[in-house]
């Protein structure tokens, strides 16, 4: 999910290219062309902007949230070294025909619950036949309890219903369950919405703190200081990240963020208790107003 300012749509009949809707298990999704780029298209659920996509250029990134995943993705191994990938919400695919795009020969794994949404967003905005990227009609630890351990090198959680992430998915056991299937030097990113006070967000990374020793996250300044309502990208490993090239690229993006880790990141955490599947509660809604 990404802040950004909804365009209208008028409905395309099945195959056809334009502006679409449809509704969907998590409520009625929209495909809405960008109006400077012929074969691109941004995704909303109930109002709530979930992906963009470029088809004629997967590697470019339309935003900011998504290019601070990509940053991760391209660190997270060698240059141009294919990996295996598990992405746990689908939205437009657009993390993984990133991947795809700049690491050939990767394996990728998609696990979205909401099938109808996959149906009409397979349906319009096809996955190229070339890339190894297979979508499941799963939940998100339905998915991970089916994958044997040590087999993903990254993991990407990208996860909302409508435009809050489920409880089940903000907890101690899910990410439990994430460092089982990682590979030893495999990497994490979640994406995190909030807004002041920053409870869940910082509750968060006291939850990853629990399973990963080594954390990053970016966001735009703005966010960190509870001044706007939006994303952050949190990064877990077990191995040290790194942080000082993470650092100059989302520092260099055309929407500047920050990248806090170390005693910063504690610091910033505040005491904040890890979230256990027992206290768990559903991200928090954005503001009105928030994607108008």
């Amino acid at each position: 999910m990404a802040r950004n300012r909804r365009r209208g749509a008028t409905e395309a009949g099945p195959g056809e290219p334009g502006p679409a809707t449809a509704p969907v298990d998590g409520g009625t999704a929209e495909l809405v062309p960008d109006p400077e780029r012929p074969r691109a298209w941004e995704l909303l659920v109930d109002g709530a902007p979930q992906s963009h996509v470029d088809l004629d250029d997967p590697e470019r990134l339309s935003f900011a949230y998504q290019r601070r995943l990509g940053h991760v993705a391209d660190l997270a191994a060698p240059a141009g070294r294919p990996v295996h990938a598990l992405h746990l919400g689908g939205g437009a695919f657009t993390l993984a025909r990133y991947v795809a795009a700049t690491r050939p020969r990767s394996t990728q794994q998609v696990a979205e619950v909401d099938g109808r949404l996959v149906e009409f967003v397979r349906g319009r905005l096809p996955l190229d036949p070339r890339a190894r990227i297979r979508v499941r009609t799963a939940d998100a630890r339905a998915a991970l309890a089916r994958i044997p351990d040590g087999r993903v090198d990254l993991v990407i959680a990208d996860v909302f219903a409508g435009a809050r992430t489920p409880a089940h998915l903000t907890t101690v056991e899910f990410l439990t369950e994430v460092r089982r299937v990682l590979a030893p030097d495999g990497w994490y990113a979640a994406n995190i919405t909030d807004g002041a006070p920053l409870a869940h967000l910082r509750g968060q990374i006291a939850t990853a703190a629990e399973v990963f020793p080594e954390l990053a996250l970016a966001a735009d300044p703005a966010v960190l200081r509870g001044r706007l309502f939006g994303n952050a990208i949190l990064v877990g490993a077990a191995v040290p990240l790194p942080v000082a090239e993470l650092t100059r690229r989302v520092a260099g993006d055309p929407h500047p963020g920050r990248v806090e880790h170390g005693r910063t990141l504690a610091d910033f955490t505040g005491g904040a208790l890890p979230v256990t599947d027992a206290e768990a509660r559903p991200s928090p809604p954005p503001p009105p107003g928030t994607f108008t």
